[in-house]
């Protein structure tokens, strides 16, 4: 093989982009990480209504049907704050939850996932319960107050967090064994404001002086005199 063929090869690589979960919040992603090869990234706003959308859904979805070769490749749809004003659907309880539904049945036959966001307090509780009940997988994300003083003496870290993650509910397709978490509520931290870290909750150790009523509010046992119940 020729010089001139090796190097324009190794300058290929390094042009080629490869997959990585590392991610400076401090900077927007790259627009050719947009672009690229299998990458379709549009506006809901672009489409008339939600039965378009759901068509295009669908368009992709069959380009990665499951069959018995054994997965060559998979697909992800992110779809951002569905029921936000500006997507102009915030009217359309029923098509929305119809456009969920679909979806969710296209996503059965393919090898592929969706991601799902919205912002729980715009729609109606009824519809709300509707659309967590659809959910394969469901996670909340809270903001935590400034300067929250009990908080701060009840968690460990209480200074670097920005927020809580619960996860309400896991996937469990062709299975009847239940899913136990070993927890269900995970702090969100920032690391010199880059990276974002996902941890598990820890409550910080009880001081001596509150020791007394912590364990009397916190007992399950019969040393409690003013526990009527033994467990």
């Amino acid at each position: 093989m020729e010089p001139s063929s090796k190097m324009q090869q190794m300058e290929a690589l390094e042009e080629k982009i490869e997959y990585s979960n590392e991610f400076d919040l401090r900077k927007p992603l790259e627009r050719q990480l947009f672009v690229g090869e299998h990458i379709d990234c549009v506006r809901i706003q672009d489409y008339p209504n939600l039965a378009a959308l759901s068509d295009h859904c669908y368009e992709f979805l069959s380009q990665l049907q499951r069959n018995d070769s054994g997965i060559q490749s998979a697909g992800r749809i992110a779809i951002q704050s569905l029921c936000a004003p500006q997507c102009g659907y915030g009217n359309l309880d029923w098509e929305m939850l119809s456009f969920i539904r679909c979806l969710k049945s296209f996503l059965r036959t393919s090898n592929a996932i969706a991601v799902l966001t919205f912002p729980a307090a715009v729609l109606p509780p009824s519809f709300s319960e509707r659309w967590k009940h659809l959910a394969d997988t469901l996670l909340s994300v809270s903001a935590i107050p400034d300067e929250d003083k009990d908080l701060a003496q009840l968690l460990s870290g209480y200074q670097d967090m920005v927020g809580f993650l619960n996860v309400h509910k896991v996937a469990q397709l062709n299975t009847q064994v239940p899913v136990i978490l070993e927890a269900r509520t995970f702090s969100l931290k920032l690391q010199r404001r880059r990276s974002l870290v996902l941890e598990r909750l820890n409550q910080a150790p009880v001081d001596g002086s509150s020791r007394d009523s912590y364990e009397t509010s916190g007992s399950c046992s019969g040393s409690s005199k003013s526990s009527p119940i033994d467990f």
